[in-house]
């Protein structure tokens, strides 16, 4: 849809041009959906204060969560930057496919945390006991619950804003597998 054009440099609110070089500086690029969220000149400053601030989770945590949120809401573009970010701290190809499924064999943590993911998600909050039980079985505790909710919350902005926009993927593709959903 050509309404929803990256911004070129002149038509982006001048405090967010410095938030874009220093993002160009740590990926190499802008990425797209940064780029598109600087239309705003709350938004890009306000999403980026969030998502910068460390949780109870750790980074492989929160990066299984990223994927495992942004394949139920089949957000290509996040999948992709997820994967390759996944990639960056240590996942295989194969477990990253896993944490997007919700069916994590090589650790028994991520696999109770991503089927707990994609409940929330699925089911916009209104979940069973079982995943929950799971979830403190494995040693989760309510600070862990409540930063699972917000790194969901989190990727489902860019989620929402690429699946609206389509923006153009500027990471590697994130590979299809048998029976997505």
């Amino acid at each position: 849809m050509d309404k929803f054009k990256i911004p070129q440099d002149e038509k982006i609110p001048e405090q967010n041009q410095r938030i874009l070089d220093e993002l160009k500086m740590a990926f190499g690029f802008i990425p797209n959906v940064y780029a598109f969220i600087a239309y705003s000149p709350v938004a890009l400053k306000s999403y980026l204060h969030f998502t910068r601030e460390k949780t109870s989770l750790t980074d492989k945590e929160a990066e299984a969560i990223y994927l495992a949120t942004s394949q139920v809401n089949e957000c290509l573009y996040c999948l992709s930057a997820h994967t390759f970010m996944a990639k960056a701290i240590g996942f295989t190809e194969e477990q990253i496919i896993e944490l997007r499924k919700g069916k994590v064999t090589f650790d028994s943590r991520l696999n109770v945390l991503t089927a707990l993911t994609r409940e929330i998600v699925e089911k916009r909050g209104k979940i069973g006991e079982e995943n929950l039980k799971n979830f403190y079985a494995a040693g989760y505790k309510n600070e862990n619950l409540v930063d699972v909710i917000l790194l969901i919350s989190q990727v489902m902005v860019t989620n929402f804003v690429n699946n609206i926009t389509h923006n153009k993927i500027d990471f590697p593709e994130a590979p299809a597998f048998e029976n997505e959903s």
